[in-house]
């Protein structure tokens, strides 16, 4: 392990891979943080559980937005720099929020303050996880490419390993500290990722504002449409996770972009601000272009309607589960420790056993195993369990360590779709683009299950109509496999 990790410092620099691996441990560490929101939602401000879902739904809205921050990287140098001031910028925004919640009670019990802090914490977060993603794919790219599996496997597990940590200590800090001590606590991370920004040094690509790859695919793709067969046919590139977009745009890095070419000649005496002009310009136009495409339309609004058909109660049931049940918030946490060991184990299965089956089949019987763990909370509910002689603890560990898993059979070949369909020059912004309609399908089901809440009158410490609440939701999953025929029928995870 260690000279694993050696060779990848040798190739790209110690302080890049410390950044790397701290930022994406950060990410996962979020748990640790987002566990005391919660509960200064639930029992400081006394909101709603359809109050408190609406807020933390308005709060994770920027990261539906992701391919704005790629765009603005790419097409908008700061001093010639691409990357590191935005991550700084990034950073800051991670940063400045926590330390004002800590230090301020004022702002940190108003439900309006609170709510914008929080969003502009999710914008921090949401672009450092955007610019930290493009860094990788350029790193691997212009200097060691044979090492691109290895350094998304090292993010990966940076982020599992800072979620089960997360998860592991949030319960404990709850009990034991006070929340704007945990607040305060968890701004160490962002500190040190400000610390450890200045420390990657970063070439200015003097004036040159178009993104190369973003140029060459422009001239791509005004030249001809997708080829839909080529995309789904049996001979794919091998996937692995978020590393499939990146080798794919290795390979087509070599071609010389004759656009880029006549777009500075034409801009060489012009001014900054025109370059930046066309530079937006080919970047829109090739997003654009790439996303109309139905090859690419029909899968990603098959995702989307899988999230908004579905109303999200998780923190209905996180009202439930703490005020009835009387759940302690470090149970919750191991709880979510299994969740992260399922998921672990989830995506080892799927690239085990699952990838060659066509996708239409995994994302049916998904689905269908969605809407059994929900009738878990059913039972759960009812009381059922406790009749039958099992207690809560066990019922809800076991949902927990299921539910992240079979999860994860559907967001599996999400990731394996998406980095199919990008085309050449264009799979960092098109797959942030295909990340944020997942995410904006999730925060659109999170409105959705608040209102079924409201409509339903599920309050704090009123749940007569939440059995009824878990039962649409149950009806409600079978909705996405209705619209099946919008996936592509040979469609698998199978890899060349």
């Amino acid at each position: 392990m260690m000279g694993w990790l050696k060779q990848l410092g040798s190739a790209f620099g110690a302080s890049f891979l410390w950044l790397v691996c701290l930022i994406y441990f950060t990410q996962g560490f979020r748990s640790f943080v987002w566990t005391a929101v919660s509960y200064q939602l639930k029992d400081n401000l006394k909101l709603s559980p359809s109050a408190s879902q609406f807020v933390t739904s308005i709060a994770f809205f920027p990261w539906s937005i992701k391919p704005l921050y790629g765009i603005l990287s790419d097409c908008f140098p700061i001093r010639g720099r691409k990357r590191v001031p935005y991550l700084t910028l990034a950073t800051l925004l991670s940063l400045l929020p926590w330390l004002i919640l800590g230090f301020s009670d004022f702002l940190r019990n108003t439900r309006t303050e609170l709510m914008i802090l929080l969003t502009v914490q999710n914008l921090g977060s949401a672009m450092a996880d955007v610019v930290i993603d493009a860094m990788i794919a350029e790193a691997v790219r212009f200097e060691r490419a044979s090492f691109a599996g290895d350094l998304q496997s090292i993010s990966w597990l940076s982020m599992a390993f800072g979620g089960i940590c997360g998860s592991l200590l949030g319960g404990y800090a709850l009990t034991n500290l006070q929340i704007d001590r945990i607040f305060l606590l968890f701004s160490v991370l962002p500190a040190l990722q400000l610390f450890s920004c200045g420390l990657v040094e970063e070439g200015s690509i003097q004036g040159k504002a178009l993104p190369e790859d973003s140029a060459s695919n422009g001239s791509d793709m005004m030249s001809g449409s997708i080829d839909e067969e080529d995309k789904l046919s049996g001979e794919k590139p091998k996937v692995s996770t978020l590393s499939l977009r990146r080798k794919k745009s290795q390979k087509n890095t070599k071609r010389v972009p004759t656009a880029i070419n006549k777009l500075q000649a034409s801009d060489k005496n012009g001014s900054s601000l025109s370059q930046w002009y066309q530079s937006l310009k080919m970047a829109t136009y090739t997003l654009f272009r790439a996303f109309r495409q139905p090859a690419i339309l029909r899968p990603m609004a098959w995702f989307f309607l899988a999230h908004v058909t579905v109303p999200n109660l998780s923190t209905v049931m996180f009202y439930y589960q703490t005020e009835l049940l009387k759940l302690e918030a470090s149970f919750l946490g191991t709880a979510r420790v299994l969740g992260w060991l399922s998921l672990m184990i989830g995506t080892l299965t799927y690239n085990r056993y699952l990838k060659k089956m066509r996708l239409r089949h995994i994302l049916m019987f998904t689905q269908i195993g969605i809407a059994l763990l929900t009738v878990l909370d059913m039972v759960l509910v009812s009381r059922a369990n406790v009749l039958l002689g099992i207690s809560d603890k066990v019922t809800v560990l076991f949902g927990s360590a299921l539910s992240d898993g079979i999860n994860q059979f559907k967001f599996m070949p999400f990731l394996i779709l998406s980095g199919q369909l990008c085309p050449p020059g264009v799979e960092g912004t098109l797959f942030a683009l295909f990340m944020s309609i997942n995410n904006l399908g999730s925060t659109v089901g999170s409105f959705v299950g608040a209102g079924l809440a409201s409509v339903l009158n599920i309050s704090s410490g009123s749940f007569d109509n939440l059995f009824l609440g878990i039962g649409i939701q149950v009806l409600c999953t079978f909705i996405p496999v209705a619209f099946l025929f919008l996936i592509p029928m040979d469609a698998t995870g199978i890899s060349a």
